[in-house]
């Protein structure tokens, strides 16, 4: 009776630290999953000027540790500004072996509530060519000043989604452009200007974006032959990915899922996650 209840309490501690060290080593996307959900530290990046164009317009830069040289990507906010959220999102791509700037296309502004959101959005979009001014800006800054293997993606959610799509039509070269429930075209003609497979992540509920419209946007991807991976989640709504703390189901399943596909993405495009690298 002793000895098996001795056994049982050895492999309950063994199980126990087994879940520690697990816990210990457990890889750096739990590090974007607690970003994404409300539960990160204050960011750890610092604010640069990128934009000579406009000294109000200020970005905001995360880079690995270690020489590189890194993959890079430029992460556009939604349409409330260049916000923590984003910022900490950053700190989690640096985690993973990117250089983030998270640019800002507000001019340092941000919106507390929707009528300020929305003008702030309908502002900046009246100067599309503002918008790709400043991204071409970030490109070169990057290029100039950090350790980049000079491969670069963009990333933009709601608002920043739209514009990740825009610049992939008109700004300088760059390497990838994952949108997150953005504004969308279907127009082939248009998307042959891209050149390099477009990522996508959308919500079934969101009826700002809705299904049909994802739909039309695939449809006119492989009309002009450009590789993606678009994937319409269930049962979330608009935004569900980078608050998902927010969404009214249980967004996060689908937020890792989305999560794991855009690591794919990255390593598809830009170059590998390095801290996966090192762990092979």
């Amino acid at each position: 009776m002793y000895g098996k209840l001795m056994q049982t309490m050895i492999g309950l501690v063994i199980f126990t630290l087994a879940l520690s060290a697990a816990a210990g080593e457990r890889p750096a996307e739990d590090v974007m999953m607690r970003a994404i959900s409300g539960q990160a530290g204050e960011p750890g990046g610092r604010d640069i000027a990128y934009f000579s164009e406009d000294e109000a317009t200020r970005g905001y830069l995360a880079v690995p540790e270690g020489d590189g040289p890194f993959p890079a990507v430029i992460l556009i906010h939604e349409w409330n500004g260049l916000v923590d959220r984003i910022r900490q999102t950053a700190d989690a791509f640096a985690e993973h072996g990117y250089i983030a700037l998270a640019a800002d296309l507000y001019r340092g502004r941000t919106g507390s509530n929707r009528e300020e959101n929305i003008a702030l959005m309908r502002e900046a979009r009246a100067d599309e060519q503002r918008i790709i001014d400043n991204l071409d800006a970030a490109v070169d800054w990057l290029k100039a000043n950090t350790p980049t293997t000079g491969r670069i993606a963009t990333i933009g959610w709601c608002f920043g989604g739209g514009v990740a799509l825009s610049y992939a039509l008109g700004g300088d070269e760059h390497d990838g452009t994952a949108i997150f429930y953005g504004s969308l075209i279907d127009d082939p003609e248009q998307m042959r200007h891209i050149d390099h497979e477009v990522y996508g992540t959308f919500a079934e509920e969101d009826t700002g974006i809705p299904v049909d419209e994802v739909e039309a946007f695939v449809t006119a991807l492989r009309a002009a032959d450009i590789d993606n991976d678009v994937h319409i989640y269930d049962a979330v709504d608009h935004g569900f990915w980078l608050y998902t703390e927010r969404d009214p189901h249980d967004a996060r399943p689908a937020a890792a899922h989305a999560w794991e596909r855009l690591r794919a993405y990255l390593d598809r495009t830009i170059g590998p996650d390095t801290n996966d690298a090192e762990e092979e």
